[in-house]
């Protein structure tokens, strides 16, 4: 319990510190000030969480080393015509961390029995998704190349699986631990797309902060499901 209390009161200093080094625009103490409370929320993870996901407990690893990644190459200058592998790498391993989320929905989810008692919701999730992805990504269109922009592709792509998921879960259980699930999900998709809006429309330091305060509610609300067990399943399902 102590251990615990001292792993909370330091991600809390951590969290401050992070959306306070946004504000002030030091984005690469920001970065570093991120990977440490990446680390620590592992670690809090690891201690105070008895029945722990594997794929989660993957998905917060490979999150963390992305950022880590990430900080020590944030000042790397690439030379003429040379492609930038890091920023390769840095995404596949956020895609990664995120088909590991996907994986962890997937172990308690019955896709099929939850498409046969909800055919419309799963159609009109799979059209928005569709819709979702091709707009969010054609704003990097004129930006980015061609294997950049398949990249941003598939991310996006992950992302809104992601979300679709963890609103057809939470339409299948009904219950604390899907609903937390879900507000992570929409917190980490707000996440991202501010973040592209930033990167690539408008670098206004109001929505990097706003962007930053996504990030650290999906990860509130990802422990804190990650804490809880499933309650009993949404009567649809089950009749």
């Amino acid at each position: 319990m102590l251990k615990r209390n001292l792993l909370i009161a330091i991600l809390t200093v951590f969290s401050l510190g992070f959306l306070g080094l946004q504000l002030l625009e030091y984005e690469y103490y920001a970065m570093g000030f991120r990977a440490i409370l990446l680390l620590f929320l592992t670690v809090l993870y690891a201690v105070s969480v008895k029945n722990r996901g594997l794929f989660f407990f993957l998905f917060l690893i490979t999150y963390t080393l992305s950022d880590i990644i990430n900080f020590f190459t944030w000042e790397y200058y690439l030379e003429e015509n040379e492609r930038d592998y890091y920023y390769y790498i840095g995404n596949a391993m956020y895609i990664l961390s995120y088909m590991f989320l996907i994986a962890q929905l997937l172990t308690s989810l019955n896709v099929k029995k939850v498409v046969v008692k909800l055919p419309f919701h799963a159609f009109v999730l799979f059209v928005l998704d569709c819709f979702c992805v091709v707009v969010v990504t054609n704003t990097t269109k004129e930006e980015l190349g061609v294997y950049p922009f398949v990249l941003e592709f598939v991310y996006n792509a992950v992302l809104m699986l992601l979300l679709s998921l963890a609103l057809l879960q939470y339409l299948y259980r009904d219950d604390k631990k899907a609903m937390n699930f879900l507000i992570g999900s929409i917190c980490i998709v707000f996440y991202e797309v501010l973040q592209l809006a930033y990167f690539y429309v408008s670098e206004v330091t109001i929505l990097n902060v706003i962007c930053s305060v996504f990030f650290v509610l999906a990860f509130v609300f990802f422990y804190l499901q990650s804490r809880l067990t499933y309650g009993e399943s949404f009567q649809l399902v089950n009749s």
